[in-house]
């Protein structure tokens, strides 16, 4: 009897479990007109906006964004300067990459950076070409060169779980894989504008291919294990200028489709038989212009809501 009841509590915790479940809500950065930064719940509604400088700044694309775990949240709205702001509003850190630690009178343009678990923050210096970490007030802790050439201009950089670096560059349409001493431990010809790459749980990289209109899966070996191109099949969305990744915990994954127009989803969810299971078309609130954008997990959720109801 007494395995019997403790069997029943673990069933019913379970399902209190999926009960509670978090709701999904996705943090996004628009640019190209729209310049704003909102979070929105699954179905698109806005729940928190802040609205951005843009061209007035002269700054026009929102390439990176992050929700931190302190519940602020990391953006860029010039071509050089990365911002924390949080969710009331405040800026409560800067770094400008023009005026910093070597690069006075240096062209500098920033697409991509990170908070690490250490507190300090990754910034990824086009122009300049390397890859840095500052800490909260602004003292280089530590660089690495990127290759030269067309390299060095990039797109999104992503932290491995084997912490390396996988850096998307538009010319020659390479992602780099770099130690966190610079060295090349791999990299994957895509020939495309590429923007985005994750490493996978299962070792391969996906990449969205940026101006090649579709998502590649690629082994360690540089094999295309798994894509979607041109058109979801079954479906009537059109990939066009792809963006971000999330692996999600069931092996789906989460895309961005920028510059699709206004019929098209701007982020969708697919799984591995290609079947869209979730989309995000909020073209009135993000415009063409949504590069960035991140799907908060079950905590992070909970985090935001918290914090906005404080």
């Amino acid at each position: 009897m007494k395995k019997l009841n403790l069997l029943v509590l673990a069933i019913i915790t379970t399902l209190l479990q999926f009960s509670v479940k978090a709701e999904r809500l996705v943090l996004v950065g628009a640019s190209y007109g729209n310049n704003i930064l909102a979070i929105c719940n699954k179905d698109g509604d806005p729940i928190w906006q802040f609205k951005t400088e843009g061209p007035k700044r002269g700054h026009t694309g929102h390439h990176d964004v992050h929700l931190l775990s302190n519940g602020n949240i990391l953006f860029h709205d010039t071509w050089t300067s990365v911002k924390e702001i949080t969710l009331d509003k405040k800026i409560v850190w800067e770094y400008d990459c023009a005026k910093s630690n070597g690069n006075e009178g240096k062209r500098v343009d920033v697409h991509a950076f990170s908070r690490l678990k250490n507190g300090n923050t990754v910034i990824v210096e086009s122009g300049v070409g390397r890859v840095i970490e500052v800490d909260s007030k602004g003292k280089l802790i530590h660089q690495f060169p990127l290759k030269k050439g067309g390299t060095q201009s990039t797109r999104w950089v992503r932290q491995t779980p084997q912490n390396t670096w996988l850096v998307c560059s538009e010319n020659p349409g390479v992602v780099t894989e770099y130690d966190n001493d610079g060295n090349i431990v791999w990299d994957y010809l895509i020939k495309t504008r590429v923007y985005g790459a994750i490493r996978l749980k299962n070792g391969n990289t996906l990449i969205a291919s940026g101006s090649g209109n579709s998502i590649v899966e690629v082994n360690p070996e540089k094999e295309v294990v798994w894509e979607v191109k041109g058109q979801v099949p079954g479906t009537d969305i059109q990939l066009k200028w792809m963006t971000c990744l999330q692996e999600e915990s069931n092996g789906n994954y989460i895309v961005g489709n920028c510059h699709a127009g206004p019929d098209n989803p701007q982020i969708f969810e697919i799984n591995k038989d290609k079947k869209v299971v979730w989309q995000f078309n909020e073209y009135e609130l993000v415009g063409n212009g949504l590069a960035c954008w991140q799907v908060l997990n079950d905590a992070q959720s909970k985090l935001v809501r918290e914090k906005l109801k404080k």
